[in-house]
């Protein structure tokens, strides 16, 4: 589990067709301290374990399906990537959940300074990821937590407005467009989709056999008991 608040910027360089080499321009880079094998740590917003330590950074294998659904397999060798560590207990969360399971990929539509800071817009998105965007909502942008500011209907475009040490920090400023980035739906959306999608609660009987009839999911049961304004 992540926050989506990139810690390191890191290079990423293909050790063969499944194996990841992450380095860090300096050994004290805040991804590296206390880092340890088996750790789990976002590559563009990719979870990876760590498999091997080096002394300025780690080596990690990715799946067919990592690569398949992502674009650490596209990233060119000594390409630019986000590295954040996986929450701890206690640790602050500043973005939102995310998970690191990519739900598909989008394309950089525009990059453009507004004021103090950058309006960012993504097209070419994948069904997988349009489904769960949403205006005010979140969404990962290679591990990136983000608030989309406006969308298409479908989902298949967005924008989001990033504040410029978001933009300093991470892998946003060495994208152009047309370039493809890692895109992963809110969590929350999913969970609602699923009972959306069964459209009634199960009944669920307490231990002494006592149960209530399930209520159908609707938007007049959401707004009935507090969740749309």
């Amino acid at each position: 589990m992540f926050t989506g608040l990139v810690q390191s910027l890191g290079q990423l360089q293909h050790l063969g067709q499944y194996q990841l080499k992450i380095t860090c321009p300096t050994a004290n880079a805040p991804i590296l301290v206390g880092i340890a094998l088996g750790d789990s740590i976002a590559v563009d917003g990719v979870c990876l374990t760590v498999e091997k330590i080096l002394p300025q950074g780690f080596i990690a294998s990715a799946s067919p399906e990592t690569l398949d659904k992502s674009t650490l397999g596209k990233v060119l060798d000594n390409g630019k990537v986000n590295l954040e560590p996986s929450l701890r207990v206690g640790s602050k969360i500043g973005g939102h959940f995310v998970t690191g399971h990519v739900d598909g990929i989008g394309q950089l539509d525009r990059a453009e300074r507004v004021a103090n800071a950058w309006e960012i817009s993504f097209k070419q998105v994948s069904p997988l990821v349009a489904r769960y965007i949403v205006n005010k909502g979140s969404v990962a942008v290679n591990g990136i937590s983000l608030t989309v500011a406006a969308c298409s209907p479908s989902g298949d475009w967005f924008s989001t407005a990033v504040i410029p040490v978001t933009y300093a920090e991470t892998n946003l400023p060495y994208l152009r467009p047309g370039d493809w980035v890692n895109l992963e739906g809110d969590v929350l959306g999913k969970y609602v989709e699923k009972f959306m999608g069964d459209r009634t609660l199960s009944p669920h009987h307490l231990q002494d056999g006592i149960g209530e009839p399930s209520e159908e999911l609707s938007m007049a049961f959401f707004a009935e008991h507090g969740y749309l304004s």
